[in-house]
């Protein structure tokens, strides 16, 4: 009798692997997950099917236990990088099939700041949420997040700031929108340790995101709504 731990993938029927699949995101296996994708593609399955069905719902599930406390950082990371081997393989066959999009989102830490676990996470999870992501690293002027912005034609800008000191920068980067007549056009986020909802509210942002999984909920819910309001 085979031991459990030696589940052959190619074996199990298409219902059996999407639920080893994620089992496999929940413990961070990336090889599993490559070799997983590449079986559902060889029987067939559409590049959005396998993104939506098998890597997103995984997501969903780690973001959930990482909201309520059962999941912490570093295994978020490491779900999150097995999530970013399955999409390498999925993401040019997304673009060649024209995949339906979430959307398309530049995020960066606040020029003076160097910190980046939050906004990595933030954006591995919006990546496994289906979003384009556009991360601009750390320490990042005005420039950058409007420039970037424009030119990649996001949806969402992204801030992050651990230091109360580099907080108050995130005003001047929404005042910049403003005076250049491009509030409108974005959803501006905004999270980090010394932030809360009073502060996102005062500068004049869309929403405070407390972590990755707020930040997720709030984009696709944010992102629907306007599709709406245009439709």
């Amino acid at each position: 009798m085979a031991d459990e731990d030696d589940i052959i993938l190619s074996e199990l029927d298409d219902e059996e692997l999407v639920l080893q699949m994620m089992d496999d995101l929940y413990d961070g296996l990336k090889e599993e997950i490559e070799e997983a994708v590449e079986i559902l593609l060889e029987r067939g399955w559409t590049p959005y099917d396998i993104l939506t069905k098998a890597l997103v719902a995984g997501m969903t599930i780690v973001g959930a236990d990482f909201r309520d406390g059962i999941l912490f950082v570093p295994e978020v990371l490491l779900a999150a990088n097995a999530m970013k081997g399955g999409m390498a393989i999925l993401k040019p066959l997304l673009v060649e099939t024209g995949a339906p999009r979430m959307g398309k989102m530049v995020i960066g830490t606040v020029k003076g700041d160097i910190h980046d676990i939050g906004k990595n996470l933030v954006s591995m999870m919006m990546e496994g949420a289906g979003f384009e992501v556009v991360d601009l690293g750390i320490n990042n002027p005005v420039e950058n997040y409007i420039d970037t912005a424009e030119k990649e034609g996001a949806d969402i800008i992204g801030m992050s700031a651990l230091l109360t000191t580099t907080m108050p920068y995130m005003k001047v980067v929404i005042d910049a929108l403003k005076e250049k007549g491009l509030r409108d056009k974005y959803l501006v986020l905004v999270g980090g340790a010394p932030l809360n909802e009073e502060f996102g509210k005062a500068i004049g942002a869309d929403a405070y995101c407390r972590d990755a999984a707020v930040a997720v909920e709030t984009a696709k819910h944010m992102i629907a709504r306007r599709h709406n309001q245009m439709g």
